[in-house]
């Protein structure tokens, strides 16, 4: 983000291609937000947008972006918002923009934007994320979810060896998803097969990522795209 030589604000998009018009996107969302809060603090910006992360895999990509978007504004037009305060603002972008304000492990309730700090540390091992050329509906996906209270305290993950988690941690989309979908459920067994200790889809999906003993990069048998970590 730069301050417009031409005094209107303007959105500059590069990377993956992104449908609709700039108006609609959440890091342009992100400035009409706080233009009325702070009126001639907040001034007309070009901004850049680079764009990699896969849309329609379930990994918060535009959300992402719109949290940042507010902090590098806090930033920018010292604004001196709390962390607190602009996940508030956030909220107004979307229920898990939030999380990315915070950017580290969270036990969510609510809509997702009651959050709790769990010390959750993947330092120590590598992961592995595929992202196959399959579009999500996030519509879809909620209209069919049937959700269930955890079967453990997921505020206390910390405390077990990830390879407990298979039993322990699941998405509730999966069942739905991997229905409509049955090539991502082969994808979350091949990861297991090279030896995930906890494998999962992302969210909505189609992202799906597998927790691996740290060195270890096995390379799964898929035309997505693939990231290691």
């Amino acid at each position: 983000m730069v301050p417009a030589k031409n005094g209107e604000t303007s959105l500059h998009l590069s990377g993956k291609a992104v449908a609709g018009p700039a108006d609609k996107n959440l890091v342009y969302k992100a400035w009409q937000l706080l233009v009325p809060r702070f009126p001639g603090k907040v001034i007309p910006m070009e901004i850049y947008l680079h764009k990699m992360i896969p849309m329609g895999a379930g990994m918060g990509g535009g959300s992402a972006n719109g949290a940042f978007a507010l902090r590098l504004i806090n930033d920018l037009c010292k604004l001196e918002l709390t962390d607190q305060a602009l996940a508030e603002i956030a909220l107004e972008l979307g229920s898990d923009c939030p999380f990315f304000i915070y950017n580290s492990p969270q036990f969510a309730t609510g809509r997702g934007e009651k959050m709790e700090l769990v010390a959750i540390d993947l330092s120590g091992y590598s992961l592995q994320i595929i992202c196959p050329d399959i579009h999500v509906s996030t519509a879809a996906a909620f209209s069919n979810i049937q959700p269930k209270p955890a079967a453990y305290d997921l505020r206390q993950l910390p405390t077990l060896p990830i390879a407990y988690w298979k039993k322990l941690v699941l998405n509730d989309f999966e069942q739905t998803v991997f229905a409509i979908h049955p090539e991502l459920a082969k994808i979350k067994q091949q990861l297991y097969d090279a030896g995930a200790l906890y494998a999962s889809m992302t969210g909505t999906g189609s992202a799906v990522y597998g927790i691996f003993e740290k060195g270890v990069k096995p390379v799964i048998d898929t035309t997505a795209a693939t990231y290691f970590f």
